[in-house]
């Protein structure tokens, strides 16, 4: 790569920390994708012209059309810095159009499948004397699923964040952002038993060696206890837990905004898919409690009302 294009992406990098806010994985993907592209384009990033990135474009026809999207949004913010900082006159990227990406519905669990999951984790506790390694899984199941925490939140929990008089936690999330977030008394009598056996100069609430537990051994916890649950591996994640979470929740009757702000979504759009996965529960609410659903199902009282008056003057 090009010495230019290397500090230009430094300092897109350090403006995405400084300015943004942007998670490390955040930042590692973006350097990637711009390192890629420079390595790709004949006169590297600085110097591209819109002809030079619509031949690059066009180049990406064979990847997903998620990845695609997403390699261009990395160009787009990038010249954007630029233009913002005075690093370049013009934006080659501005006029390219942006590829369209369906957005998929995710994965999710039904209420029997995460019975079963319980049920397979209240089988060990039985079976094995409540190890201390079924206690941790509890606790990271009433997590996942009861509060909604993605699977990074969740293995760098420090473990100060479950107070005993505090009925929810405080997460930083994404960029950096804190968000409140419930804690239902099943969590907090699971984080009791969990916490008595983990230090109390221990930093972390989920210690593994010198750090703390890492998603890939959770995604593997996980897996193996749907195993033994009866439920195919490929179907379920830590993140197909916090979809459960989100959609069950939605299926109560929960506000949208308050699962946006449960959920740590920045914008509501991400939390709207939801209503995509449960649109029949949304259907069903709107004909039971629209103010118009509630005055039609008067008027056919009131029309069968009179029809009964008519038939009984007549009889």
């Amino acid at each position: 790569m090009r010495d230019a294009d290397r500090a230009l992406i430094d300092r897109f990098l350090e403006m995405m920390a400084a300015e943004r806010g942007a998670a490390v994985n955040s930042r590692l993907a973006y350097g990637r994708d711009l390192a890629q592209a420079a390595a790709l384009l004949p006169h590297g990033l600085a110097a591209a012209t819109t002809a030079n990135l619509r031949a690059l474009v066009a180049d990406w026809a064979p990847l997903a059309a998620s990845s695609a999207a997403r390699k261009l949004s990395a160009l787009r913010q990038f010249y954007r810095f630029l233009v913002a900082d005075r690093l370049r006159a013009d934006d080659p990227a501005d006029s390219i159009a942006r590829p369209s990406v369906p957005r998929a519905l995710p994965k999710i669990l039904g209420h029997a499948d995460v019975e079963a999951l319980f049920a397979a984790l209240a089988m060990r506790l039985d079976t094995h004397g409540r190890r201390a390694a079924d206690l941790r899984l509890l606790l990271m199941f009433e997590l996942l699923y009861g509060s909604g925490l993605r699977a990074s939140e969740l293995v760098g929990l420090p473990r100060r964040a479950i107070a005993a008089d505090r009925p929810f936690l405080i997460i930083r999330g994404k960029g950096g952002k804190e968000r409140l977030v419930p804690l239902s008394d099943r969590a907090r009598a699971a984080a009791r038993d969990w916490l008595a056996l983990v230090p109390p100069d221990q930093p972390w609430l989920f210690p593994s060696g010198k750090s703390h537990l890492s998603r890939v051994r959770l995604y593997q916890m996980v897996r193996a206890l749907a195993a033994e649950a009866g439920i195919a591996p490929e179907r379920i994640s830590p993140h197909v837990l916090r979809h459960a979470f989100a959609t069950h929740l939605l299926a109560g009757g929960a506000d949208l905004r308050a699962l946006q702000s449960m959920l740590g979504h920045a914008d509501i759009a991400t939390t709207e898919i939801y209503t995509h996965v449960d649109a029949g529960h949304l259907i069903a609410l709107v004909n039971a409690r629209h103010p118009l659903a509630l005055r039609a199902a008067a008027d056919v009282r009131a029309t069968g009302a009179r029809h009964v008056d008519e038939s009984a003057a007549k009889s």
